[in-house]
């Protein structure tokens, strides 16, 4: 399987199950991580691992479902990388959706032995320059 799909196949499937251990074991201890929320940016594994024990940790009852829109993702040799539209629904205990967002994610990713890990991660949204408004919500002609 395309290592960038199955990337984020496994985040998806970390992130529904508030998993921390299988959420990190997709990075690398020399991750450097763009995130668009809280901190400007983030380096290595602890770091990460702080910031999806809180995301997590925050959820309560809710739980998060996370899908892919436009992946698209290249290969050469021990490197891959590729972007993909993401959007987060929170979801109630009984599957009720209560929020959403949409971002562009992009991920590099370095073949450590026989697994593929993510060694930088960039998340962004378009803003708004009346505002200065991050957009979260992805127009439907996008």
């Amino acid at each position: 399987m395309d290592p960038i799909l199955a990337t984020l196949h496994a985040y998806r499937d970390a992130v529904l199950a508030k998993d921390v251990e299988a959420f990190v074991r997709l990075y690398d201890d020399d991750l450097h991580v763009f995130d668009m929320w809280g901190d400007w940016s983030l380096r290595g594994l602890a770091a990460w691992r702080r910031m999806a024990q809180g995301w997590f940790g925050s959820l309560g009852d809710e739980c998060v479902v996370v899908s892919f829109d436009d992946i698209q993702s290249s290969s050469a040799g021990a490197i891959a990388y590729g972007h993909a539209t993401v959007t987060y629904t929170a979801q109630s205990k009984d599957g009720v959706a209560l929020r959403s967002l949409s971002n562009r994610m992009t991920l590099v990713l370095q073949r450590r032995g026989e697994d593929w890990k993510v060694v930088h991660e960039h998340t962004s949204a378009p803003i708004e320059h009346a505002t200065l408004k991050a957009v979260l919500q992805r127009p439907r002609d996008a």
